[in-house]
């Protein structure tokens, strides 16, 4: 029980960086600053293969927005939805 609180409030917090490096990335961030370079590192690992996924599913798109985040958090949330009805059981 303690440890599906943990996953479930450690998967809100990745939400957070995630929503932050987004929003970060709209106002063209120094990316040698120690806070942004921590940032990329921890979240760059899910973001990147989901934007591969994307770039192969859609190889001829001009699509110019990275909705690579959006679907992380939203698979995120549904995995944090399903540890509630474990931590409700």
């Amino acid at each position: 029980m303690a440890l599906l609180n943990l996953i479930y409030w450690a998967l809100g917090l990745y939400v957070w960086l995630i929503f932050i490096r987004a929003i970060i990335s709209w106002f063209n961030p120094n990316y040698s600053q120690p806070i942004i370079i921590l940032l990329m590192k921890v979240t760059e690992p899910v973001l990147e293969p989901i934007r591969r996924g994307i770039r192969n599913l859609f190889p001829n798109s001009r699509l110019r927005i990275d909705i690579s985040p959006l679907i992380v958090i939203f698979i995120i949330e549904i995995i944090r939805s399903q540890i509630v009805k474990m931590i409700i059981q």
